[in-house]
């Protein structure tokens, strides 16, 4: 063993070799230098387990290919085929063009951000959203933040900190991550009150619980379960009312921020911001890249005073968006106000999708890629904490395993070069057109060949 060893070439050996020298030229010395050293590592572990002595020719291939490993970017456009809409795990809403294009204007320039161009005087990057969000929602004002548990977090630390918010037992979810409502409560200092039971609350149960230190009633939307049979619960138009009346906030935290009816494609309605806020609501609280189809974003819609309130908060600032971010929900807040976003916006474009539409597409791909893919019928999703237990019909390319396993073959298209997920059913691998750009269908295409013929 103490021989194989010395057969493994030094570091010096190997980066003098015209094989890593252009690595070196690209990537410097010092990169190529630590791929070598790991490379060796492994060779050596490899001997003690009894592995094989590699040749120099394979030692240096592997070393190229760790070298550019090292450097890829992990973060990567993934072809979603779930049929999930706003998939979370990859990235939730997908952006519009016009909103990537206002991203990349200001990301690779100067900007106004925090500049008034006609004064000449500092500026505040609020000013940028504010014109656009009062229009959608119908507020007084307006802020964003980073994403929606941190509008909710600041809301209730600015508002409510040391004081108590009366919430419905049924509405303490549990969101993405494992982060739950109560959580984000008792992190903001405030004191977490529950009514009612996990099914049913009433509107007198709220009204018992009301104190001299209670600052808020809250709703938090069900976005991402649904109760069904024996319940009862209070809406926002009841709930406003009593906050009112009792000198107490109402806040209303969304979720998902729907600004589109979502009835007419056959899903279920869903609470929009402005009816929340026309019941009298004082504070909204909604996500940018769920339903709405944005950049990741916090949006919180209600009262100027509070509004004003939540801007000077010391948190404001570590939450606060940066510039990409606003140019991007900018621009897609301006296809709703043009009438365009079921055009323009991904999330909206998938959900209006014609049935006709994504059966061709899937007899398209299944005539091209052989391998006894054939079509389907099958369902989408909405997803993201939006729409629980809604679906929408569609048709799905599905090809049989043929000898493996569908794990393996799924395992080959997440390995490709642009990586490919879909679902598995019935030991077959299935894809929903819904949910892959049009763009992306001869990548899909290839990507599928590849993994079913190895080539």
């Amino acid at each position: 063993m103490t021989n194989s060893f010395r057969s493994l070439p030094s570091v010096d050996h190997l980066l003098l070799s015209e094989e890593l020298g252009g690595a070196i030229a690209e990537l410097g010395r010092d990169t190529v230098k630590q791929a070598v050293r790991d490379e060796l590592e492994a060779r050596r572990k490899q001997i003690v387990n009894g592995g094989d002595e590699p040749s120099g020719a394979m030692l240096l291939e592997a070393v190229q290919r760790r070298v550019y490993a090292s450097v890829a970017p992990s973060l990567k456009q993934v072809i979603n085929a779930t049929g999930v809409i706003i998939h979370t795990n990859l990235g939730r809403a997908p952006l519009s063009d016009a909103t990537i294009e206002a991203m990349a204007v200001v990301g690779r320039s100067y900007s106004n951000l925090e500049f008034d161009l006609e004064s000449g005087a500092r500026g505040s990057r609020y000013d940028h959203l504010e014109q656009l969000l009062v229009r959608v929602t119908g507020a007084e004002a307006t802020m964003a933040v980073n994403n929606n548990a941190a509008a909710l977090l600041l809301a209730l630390s600015a508002l409510c900190q040391g004081r108590e918010v009366v919430i419905s037992r049924g509405q303490l979810i549990e969101i993405g991550g494992g982060f739950r409502v109560p959580d984000v409560m008792a992190q903001s200092g405030a004191h977490l009150v529950e009514v009612g039971t996990t099914n049913r609350t009433r509107l007198a149960d709220y009204s018992a619980a009301i104190s001299e230190n209670t600052a808020a009633l809250m709703r938090v939307h069900e976005s991402n379960f649904r109760v069904i049979g024996f319940t009862e619960s209070v809406s926002i138009d009841e709930l406003a009312p009593l906050a009112r009346e009792r000198g107490v906030l109402s806040m209303d935290d969304l979720g998902s921020g729907c600004l589109l009816d979502p009835r007419p494609y056959g899903l279920a309605a869903e609470p929009m911001p402005k009816a929340s806020l026309h019941a009298g609501t004082d504070l909204v609280f909604f996500s940018g890249d769920k339903l709405l189809g944005g950049p990741q974003a916090g949006i919180i819609a209600g009262r100027k005073d509070l509004i004003a309130t939540l801007r000077r908060h010391p948190l404001a600032r570590a939450l606060r968006l940066d510039k990409t971010s606003i140019a991007g929900l900018n621009a897609t807040l301006l296809h709703y106000v043009k009438g365009e976003a079921m055009r323009e916006v991904p999330v909206w474009r998938m959900i209006s999708m014609p049935l006709s539409d994504i059966d061709l597409r899937a007899s398209r791909w299944a005539s091209e890629i052989g391998g006894g893919g054939h079509v389907v019928d099958g369902v989408s999703m909405v997803g993201g904490g939006s729409l629980p237990g809604e679906s929408l019909p569609t048709r799905l390319l599905s090809i049989p395993a043929s000898g493996r396993t569908a794990d393996d073959l799924s395992r080959d298209l997440r390995a490709g070069k642009t990586p490919v997920v879909g679902r598995i059913d019935h030991n077959e691998l299935r894809f929903d057109p819904r949910t892959v750009d049009p763009r992306e269908d001869e990548a899909l295409i290839e990507a599928l060949r590849m993994a079913i013929t190895g080539h």
